[in-house]
C-alpha cells in the first residue's frame, strides 16, 4: 500500500443452495485464507450467502432471516479483519426485496448496495423476486444499533490513503449500456467490484473477459469480478467461477473455469489516479454526486505477485511483437514520406555507421522510397571512418547499403578532425569530450552539406533512449532534418531490426542485419583496442534495458523513484544486484534532468508509441529544472 499497490482478491465459495449457515462458514474460511495474503479488498459472488439459484425460496422468510443472521455472524467474526469485504445476499427494505452487496470492515456493516439492473431473459427471472434499485436514492437500514447507508451511489473511501476508493455494482449492472460503474468512477472510485452469478455458455468466457477488461480501460480503474461457481444448482445452468481482476485494460489475474478458486492481484491506485489527471477527456463528476463512506486499513508494504515486463516497450508475445514491429515501421515510413513530399525531395541522406540506429533508419528510408515509388538508388549512404571505426562496423555499413540498393560514399574524416584539433589547439592524445564531440560534429557537417549539394533530406538516426539520457552530441548527431527513430527506445530498435532480418527475402541482407545485432552498441569515438570496439555505451551510461524500464515507468506511469526502484528490483532479480539497479537509476535521473536542453530543440520525428520526448507535444519540461527532489528520495533508500 505504501507505493499505491492494493492487494485484492476475488473468491468463489462452494455454496450449499439455501443453507446460509454452511455458506457463512465456507465464506469465513476463504476470508481467513485471504487474510494471510494481507488482502485489503475481498469480493465474493452475487447472493453467495444464500446461493444464487434459490428461485422461489427467496420468498421464504426463513431463508431471508437466515441470510441476515449469517451476515451479522460474518461481521462479528471479522472484527479484526483489516480490509473491505463484499458479500452478496437478499436484503429486505421498505416491503421490497433487493439483490444486494453488503460491505464489511472491521466488524461493521459500512453500507449496502442494491442491484440496479435485473435480468428477465432466462428462467431465473430476477424481476420475479427482486426489486430494481432506484439510482441515486439513499436510505438507511438499522442493524446492531447503527444506521447503515442503503443505496447505489456509495463510495468507500480509505481515510489514510486518499486514492484507495471502492464502489460496487452487481452482475447485470455491467452488461447494460450505462453501467453504474461509469458514475462511480467519475465520482472518484478507483476500484470497482462486481458481485456476479454469470452462467456458462460456449464463448461466454471470452466475452466476459473482454467486457471486464474493456470497462477497466474505459474507466481507468481497477475492476474485481467475482462470480458464482460449483455448488449452485445445475437444474438448468452451470456456473463456472471465472473470477477476473483487471487494471486499466490489463488482466492481472483470472481464475480457472469450472474450479472454485481465489485469485489475487495488486491494483495500483496511485497510477490510476495519475492517469486520470493526465487525461483531459476524463471529466470527474460533482463531489456531492455520491456518498463517501470512510474506512481505515493498516498501512503496510504490499507483497507484489503481479509481473512487470522487463521490456515494457516490447510486446512479449511473438505474434503481437511482429504486428507491433510492422506497425511501427509503417508509421516511421509514412512520417518520412509526408516530410519528403512536403519539401519536394526525392532523395535522402543518412550517415551509416554499421550500428543499430543508423541501420533502422536506412530500413525505414528503404520502405519509404518503396511507398513513394522512388528508386532506392536515390538513397545516399555516407560512411565516415575516423579514429574509433572498426573493420566490423565499416564492413557491415558497406554491405548493408549494397543489399538495400542504396548508393554509398566513404569520406574519411580523420584529417579534417585533426586539422580542427590544430585550429582550436586541442591535444589529440587527450581523449576527452572535445576529442569525441569533434568527430560527431564533423560527421553532421559533412552530412548536412552533402544533403544540400544533392537536394536531399538528411534523416536522423538517434533514438528515444539516447534522447532521454542526453547521449548525443549537441549540434552533432543530435541534429538532422527529420528523425525517424526519435520515439523508438533502444530495446525496441533491436527488435525492429531483428523483425526485418527475420522477414527479409534477401538472405544476404538478413545475415548482415544479424551481425549488426550481435555488435556491441558504441559511438566508436575512441581508438579500437586490438581491432575491437574499445568504447561500449552500456559500460558508460548503463544497460539500456534498465534505462528503458526507467523511462517507461517514469514518463508513462508517472512512478516516483522509490517505486521504480522497488519494481525494478523485483523484475530484474537475479539479473542485476540491487546496488547496480540503484546506481544506474541515480545516473538516469541526473542525466534526464541535466540534458533537457538537447530535447528542447530536437528535429521533427514521428511518435510511434505511448512515450515520446518531443518538446512540441509529449514533454514540456524546463531545461533548467532541478533533479534534487527525485535524487533525494533515492538517497534515502
Amino acid at each position: 500500500m505504501e507505493l499505491g499497490f492494493i492487494k485484492v482478491a476475488a473468491g468463489t465459495p462452494k455454496v450449499t443452495v439455501a443453507d446460509c449457515e454452511a455458506n457463512g462458514r465456507e465464506i469465513l474460511e476463504i476470508i481467513r485464507e485471504m487474510e494471510k495474503e494481507h488482502t485489503k479488498v475481498m469480493v465474493f459472488p452475487e447472493l453467495c450467502i444464500t446461493g444464487y439459484t434459490c428461485h422461489d425460496l427467496f420468498w421464504q422468510r426463513t431463508l431471508l432471516d437466515s441470510a441476515w443472521t449469517t451476515l451479522l455472524f460474518l461481521a462479528e467474526e471479522t472484527k479484526d479483519t483489516d480490509g473491505l469485504i463484499f458479500l452478496g445476499l437478499p436484503v429486505r427494505k421498505s416491503g421490497k426485496l433487493y439483490n444486494a452487496a453488503a460491505v464489511l470492515n472491521r466488524g461493521r456493516i459500512l453500507g449496502i448496495v442494491p442491484k440496479t439492473n435485473l435480468p428477465n431473459y432466462n428462467e431465473f427471472y430476477e424481476l420475479r423476486h427482486f426489486t430494481p434499485a432506484e439510482e441515486g436514492a439513499l436510505d438507511y437500514i438499522e442493524a446492531n444499533g447503527e444506521e447503515i447507508p442503503f443505496g447505489t451511489d456509495l463510495i468507500f473511501a480509505c481515510e489514510n490513503m486518499p486514492e484507495f476508493t471502492v464502489a460496487a455494482e452487481i452482475c447485470e449492472d455491467l452488461w447494460v449500456p450505462m453501467p453504474p460503474s461509469i458514475s462511480h468512477a467519475l465520482a472518484g472510485a478507483h476500484i470497482i467490484v462486481n458481485l456476479s452469478a454469470s452462467d456458462e455458455m460456449v464463448g461466454k468466457d471470452a466475452y466476459r473477459r473482454t467486457i471486464v477488461n474493456g470497462q477497466s480501460a474505459r474507466l481507468v480503474c481497477g475492476y474485481i469480478y467475482a462470480t458464482a461457481g460449483e455448488g449452485e444448482s445445475s437444474q438448468d445452468l452451470v456456473f463456472g467461477g471465472q473470477n477476473l481482476i483487471a487494471e486499466n485494460g490489463t488482466i492481472l489475474a483470472e481464475g480457472k473455469r469450472f474450479k472454485n478458486n481465489v485469485i489475487y492481484g495488486e491494483i495500483d491506485v496511485q497510477r490510476l489516479a495519475d492517469d486520470r489527471r493526465r487525461l483531459s477527456t476524463y471529466q470527474p463528476a460533482e463531489e456531492d454526486s455520491h456518498i463517501r463512506i470512510p474506512f481505515e486499513v493498516k498501512m503496510e508494504k504490499t507483497s507484489l505477485t503481479r509481473r512487470f515486463s522487463p521490456s515494457p516497450f516490447v510486446p512479449e508475445n511473438k505474434e503481437e511483437r511482429a504486428r507491433c514491429c510492422e506497425s511501427i515501421l509503417s508509421i516511421q515510413a509514412m512520417g518520412l514520406k509526408k516530410r519528403m513530399e512536403h519539401v519536394h525531395s526525392e532523395k535522402a541522406m543518412v550517415g551509416l555507421s554499421g550500428g543499430l540506429d543508423s541501420t533502422l533508419a536506412l530500413l525505414v528510408i528503404g520502405r519509404t522510397f518503396d511507398l513513394m515509388g522512388i528508386p532506392r538508388s536515390n538513397i545516399h549512404c555516407v560512411t565516415m571512418p575516423c579514429f574509433g571505426t572498426t573493420d566490423r562496423t565499416y564492413t557491415n555499413a558497406c554491405e548493408l547499403s549494397s543489399r538495400m540498393g542504396a548508393s554509398l560514399s566513404e569520406i574519411n574524416i580523420k584529417e579534417a578532425v585533426s586539422q580542427h584539433f590544430r585550429d582550436i589547439g586541442h591535444d589529440p592524445s587527450v581523449h576527452d569530450v572535445t576529442y569525441e564531440n569533434s568527430q560527431a560534429r564533423e560527421r553532421t557537417q559533412v552530412l548536412m552539406d552533402m544533403a544540400n549539394q544533392e537536394g536531399a533530406i538528411l534523416v536522423g538516426t538517434g533514438d528515444l533512449s539516447e534522447l532521454a539520457l542526453g547521449w548525443a552530441t549537441y549540434n552533432g548527431d543530435h541534429m538532422s532534418m527529420y528523425g525517424v527513430n526519435a520515439s523508438v527506445p533502444k530495446t525496441l530498435v533491436r527488435h525492429l531490426v531483428q523483425y526485418y532480418a527475420e522477414t527479409a527475402e534477401d538472405k544476404g541482407l538478413s545475415a548482415v542485419l544479424f551481425d549488426i545485432l550481435d555488435t556491441p552498441v558504441s559511438p566508436e569515438l575512441l581508438p579500437p583496442k586490438d581491432g575491437e570496439i574499445a568504447q561500449k555505451t552500456e559500460d558508460l551510461v548503463g544497460p539500456y534495458e534498465l534505462h528503458d524500464f526507467y523511462i517507461y515507468y517514469m514518463l508513462r506511469a508517472g512512478f516516483e523513484p522509490k517505486k521504480i526502484y522497488d519494481i525494478a528490483c523485483k523484475t530484474f532479480d537475479g539479473v542485476y544486484e540491487k546496488e547496480t539497479i540503484l546506481k544506474w537509476l541515480k545516473i538516469f535521473y541526473r542525466r534526464f534532468f541535466a540534458q533537457q536542453f538537447k530535447r528542447s530543440c530536437v528535429p521533427d520525428g514521428p511518435k510511434v508509441g505511448s512515450v515520446a520526448l518531443s518538446p512540441r507535444g509529449d514533454l514540456r519540461m524546463p531545461s533548467d529544472a532541478s533533479a534534487a527532489v527525485w535524487l533525494r528520495q533515492l538517497e534515502e533508500l
